[in-house]
């Protein structure tokens, strides 16, 4: 009986959080005109930064490990990731900070779910439409005009949506963290842009992390932003295959389950004197 119930409430916590992530997907598939505007951008973009790349490279041949046509492709994996790991916001943690501003998180609390998992459902989903929404058009089109180094084989293709599926999770860790600061600071703007500045710098949305000279380099490759853009860039260019796949996984999933966790112990400090302002 008891194994029952235990099964029954896993059913019944998977559907619930299923069903969010659903209407996160669908609540971004009404955004057409967002998104058209979004791909938009996203290859306008990669168009300068490629040819930037392009002479970059032709000065510095091999720089940072990757030749001419891996730094292209880079270039628009960044492009095509750059709205599903949501390295500039734009996700979840605007509605939260707003929630908790407004004293609404109190009602939250109040539900029979999980406010850490509620919310990583709805970004789920919201990622899971950004990769086909915004993710693919430009890599299609970066491919049409520029010899870009894409596997051949699925199995690269599927290391790659693993770690893609980590980076969101480190990403949203991320910015669960921001968004709670708002129970301390009431408007979260100033941290949300110092995350944004971070991410932008530290993914390596702007230039590949292995380009980075010296300490900084390290500095930025055993960093959480590393595993948004530069670890599923290098797993589809190559340049992670066998063990240092492996270790790959193990570097975005210990700083999920770290950064998740730490998400717990804020969470719970910040609502355990919960002041709802003005009730």
């Amino acid at each position: 009986m008891a194994q029952n119930g235990w099964r029954g409430f896993v059913v019944r916590a998977w559907r619930l959080y299923w069903a969010v992530a659903a209407g996160g997907f669908r609540r971004y598939a009404t955004y057409r005109v967002a998104t058209a505007a979004g791909v938009f951008t996203n290859t306008v973009f990669g168009l300068i930064l490629a040819y930037t790349y392009i002479a970059l490279w032709d000065e510095r041949p091999g720089l940072g490990g990757y030749d001419q046509a891996q730094a292209v492709t880079y270039v628009w994996v960044g492009q095509g990731l750059l709205a599903v790991v949501a390295v500039m916001g734009g996700g979840f943690e605007d509605e939260l900070i707003e929630r908790i501003r407004t004293g609404d998180i109190a009602i939250d609390l109040y539900r029979p779910a999980d406010l850490q998992a509620w919310w990583l459902a709805a970004d789920a989903g919201r990622a899971a439409f950004q990769l086909l929404g915004r993710g693919v058009v430009p890599m299609v089109f970066g491919g049409l005009v520029f010899q870009l180094a894409l596997p051949a084989d699925a199995g690269t293709w599927l290391a790659f949506l693993v770690a893609v599926a980590l980076g969101v999770l480190v990403s949203y860790a991320i910015r669960y963290l921001v968004a709670l600061a708002a129970f301390w600071f009431m408007d979260g703007a100033g941290v949300q842009q110092l995350a944004v500045l971070a991410g932008l710098f530290f993914s390596g949305m702007t230039l590949p992390l292995n380009v980075f000279p010296g300490a900084l380099g390290e500095l930025a490759r055993v960093l959480p932003w590393s595993a948004l853009i530069q670890a599923p860039a290098d797993v589809l260019l190559g340049e992670r295959t066998g063990l240092a796949l492996l270790r790959t996984y193990a570097f975005q999933a210990a700083w999920a389950v770290g950064l998740l966790a730490l998400g717990r112990l804020v969470q719970s400090a910040a609502t355990r004197r919960v002041v709802v302002q003005g009730g």
